[in-house]
């Protein structure tokens, strides 16, 4: 199987409305753009994948099952819309957990690489050449541990993790408006 580069997608304040921690599918809103973010990169080839860290379950605020119907709803916002990721994968720990079983420092928290490795070895993703596209520092600084680059948007929490970013000394490739702002950028790069 030949690689291809992939465009990972955040899932909260990049596809949908950062509401913090998202437990209530129906509180659940597409930030505008989404959708047709999420076509393009298909109709371009690549695939789309949703990443996201959702320490709520192991700080006891959410349940595992809340989480799972959160995604589904988004992925079902996005059908509606005639789009569709390839996968969609989350980290449920944080190493000052509540819950025990979750109160790990793992391998798949964002900026950790975990979770890109698993999508990379089950879609046979060439990580080097893909992209990653979120609100926070730590989505561009994933997308630099696998070799890849990093877009920041400014919708959910992208206005204060720049200036994070900057302070921190962190190389964002690209900083765009939001999801649809920064897929243009992506496919006009990957070309």
């Amino acid at each position: 199987m030949s690689l291809r580069p992939a465009v990972f997608f955040d899932r909260d304040g990049n596809l949908n409305e950062e509401i913090g921690y998202a437990g209530d599918p129906d509180r659940i809103r597409l930030l505008p753009g989404a959708a047709e973010a999420v076509r393009a990169v298909r109709e371009a080839g690549m695939p789309a994948v949703v990443i996201s860290n959702q320490s709520g379950i192991a700080r006891g605020l959410l349940t595992v099952e809340q989480v799972e119907t959160v995604n589904a709803r988004v992925l079902g916002l996005l059908a509606a819309e005639g789009a569709a990721v390839d996968a969609l994968y989350y980290c449920p720990h944080h190493p000052e957990g509540e819950i025990a079983a979750y109160a790990i420092a793992c391998e798949c928290r964002k900026p950790a690489p975990g979770l890109l490795q698993r999508a990379a070895a089950e879609h046979g993703i060439d990580l080097p050449a893909s992209y990653v596209v979120g609100d926070k520092v730590s989505d561009v600084q994933l997308a630099h541990a696998v070799g890849g680059r990093g877009v920041l948007v400014q919708t959910g929490y992208g206005p204060r993790e720049r200036e994070k970013a900057v302070a921190q000394g962190v190389k964002i490739d690209h900083v765009a408006n939001d999801v649809l702002d920064a897929v243009r950028w992506i496919l006009t790069e990957a070309g």
